[in-house]
C-alpha cells in the first residue's frame, strides 16, 4: 500500500453503493429474498455479497442458479427498488461531496446499478447536482473490474487518468481503476466488502473527510 503526501487529482469519479450512499444492508436484504423466494436454502451474507459491484446483476444470479437468472432479477429488483425510499448517504459523504465541488473538482459517479436505479437513488438524496456525468451499469459493454465504465466516464468530462482518482469500496472498484490507470482510493464502510479485500487500492481510507486530503 503506498504512503503518499497530498495529491491532489482535479477529476474525482465514486462508485455509487457503499461509497456514496449507504446501500449495504437494502442490496443484502434483494438478495437474500431473491434467493430464497426463487432458489430456495439458506445463504451466508458473503456468499450473497461477493460478487456485488462488479460485473452486473445478472452475473451475480448466476452463481445462484444460472437457469433462472432472469427470474432472480426480477424478484430482486422488484424488492430493491422499493426500498431505494429509506436510503441515506454514507456518514460524511454528501458534506464531503459539497465541499469538493466548490474546491473546483469535477465529479462524476460510475456505478454497477443500471441508470434507472441511480435516479431512484437521486430521487431521495438532493446528491445529483454535484456530478458532471453518472455512468451506469447498462452504459457499457464492459462492467468492472475491466476499465471501460471508467474511462468513459473520463472521456465524458475530457479528462485524462493521471489526473483522476477513483474512490469505491469494492475489489471490483480498485482493479477497475488500477486498469485505467486512475489513482485508487478504498473506503472501508461500505458494508459490503471488507477492506481486507481491496488489494489493489493505493490507499483505504475509514472517513469521508479523509477524501478531503487526498484529492
Amino acid at each position: 500500500m503506498a504512503t503518499i503526501d497530498r495529491v491532489r487529482y482535479p477529476v474525482v469519479l465514486f462508485d455509487l453503493d457503499g461509497t456514496v450512499i449507504d446501500s449495504g444492508a437494502i442490496i443484502l436484504a434483494s438478495m437474500r429474498h431473491a434467493a430464497e423466494t426463487v432458489v430456495g436454502g439458506e445463504y451466508e451474507d458473503a456468499d450473497l455479497m461477493k460478487a456485488v459491484g462488479g460485473p452486473g446483476l445478472e452475473a451475480q444470479m448466476v452463481a445462484l442458479d444460472p437457469d433462472r437468472v432472469d427470474e432472480l432479477v426480477r424478484v430482486y429488483r422488484e424488492h430493491n427498488e422499493a426500498l431505494h425510499d429509506t436510503l441515506e448517504c454514507c456518514a460524511g459523504m454528501d458534506e464531503v461531496l459539497a465541499t469538493l465541488k466548490d474546491r473546483g473538482h469535477r465529479l462524476g459517479i460510475v456505478t454497477a446499478k443500471r441508470r434507472l436505479t441511480v435516479d431512484l437513488a437521486f430521487a431521495r438524496l438532493p446528491i445529483e447536482h454535484l456530478f458532471e456525468t453518472v455512468v451506469g451499469g447498462d452504459e457499457t459493454e464492459q462492467h468492472k473490474p475491466h476499465p471501460e465504465p471508467l474511462l468513459l466516464a473520463l472521456e465524458r468530462l475530457g479528462a485524462s487518468p493521471k489526473n483522476a482518482a477513483y474512490v469505491g469500496d469494492s475489489p471490483f472498484d480498485m482493479e477497475a481503476a488500477k486498469a485505467a490507470g486512475l489513482y485508487a482510493i478504498g473506503v472501508s464502510w461500505g458494508r459490503i466488502h471488507s477492506a481486507d479485500k481491496l488489494t489493489h487500492a493505493d490507499v483505504i481510507v475509514d472517513s469521508a473527510e479523509e477524501l478531503l486530503e487526498l484529492v
